[in-house]
Parts: C-alpha cells; sequence; structure tokens
C-alpha cells in the first residue's frame, strides 16, 4: 500500500470518463501500444493516448468503448506522439492491461469522485 495521502490531494487528480473516438497502431513505440484519441465532451475536448493495451484488445473493438484518464498530467512524449491523457487501467493475472471502464451508461466527461 502506498502512503497516506489527504482528500485534497485526490481531488488534485481529475479522472474523467470519455469515449475512444480513433485508434491506431502505434509501431514506433517501444513495447506494443496503441494510439489513441478520446473525447472528454466539450470541457476538455478530445485528447491524444499512448496505451499499452495490445494484448487484450484489438483495434476494432475499442472506438466507441468510454474509460477512465487522468486528465491534468502535462503532456508526455512517446516518440513521436504526444500522450496528453493517461488511461487507466489494471493489471489481468498475466499482469496486461485491462482498462477500467463504467459499468453504466455515464455522460462523457463526467469527473470521478
Amino acid at each position: 500500500m502506498s502512503d497516506q495521502i489527504s482528500i485534497d490531494d485526490f481531488m488534485k487528480v481529475d479522472i474523467r470518463v470519455g469515449e475512444i473516438t480513433d485508434a491506431q497502431e502505434f509501431p514506433e513505440a517501444r513495447r506494443p501500444a496503441y494510439k489513441l484519441w478520446i473525447d472528454f465532451g466539450p470541457e476538455i475536448g478530445t485528447r491524444k493516448c499512448s496505451a499499452q493495451i495490445t494484448q487484450n484488445y484489438a483495434l476494432d473493438e475499442l472506438v466507441g468503448r468510454r474509460v477512465l484518464s487522468v486528465v491534468n498530467f502535462p503532456p508526455r512524449q512517446i516518440g513521436p506522439f504526444m500522450s496528453e491523457v493517461l488511461t487507466l487501467g489494471l493489471p489481468d493475472a498475466d499482469g496486461n492491461v485491462v482498462l477500467i471502464t463504467p459499468d453504466k451508461d455515464v455522460p462523457i466527461g463526467g469527473r470521478l469522485y
């Protein structure tokens, strides 16, 4: 377990639900990954993300999927691609990423609390 934090610390992390609008191969990545474009609604807009999710997801099943992402980290250069958000996941039994998704239909842009 990590060190304890305050609720104020937690509230600094802006986690939003977005909808994947495009997913493409990312052959330049050091580890197998996809490039994702995620729509977070009018307040935030569409942001890009590099995601190492190739073991559990095919490109054709990603568009339209709702995911949770941290939207207030600074952008990070991943090879030739600028990743603007961190899309969240959990490891499966083999250590491969499983995306975190809402289990009910929620509006895009909604903030986790």
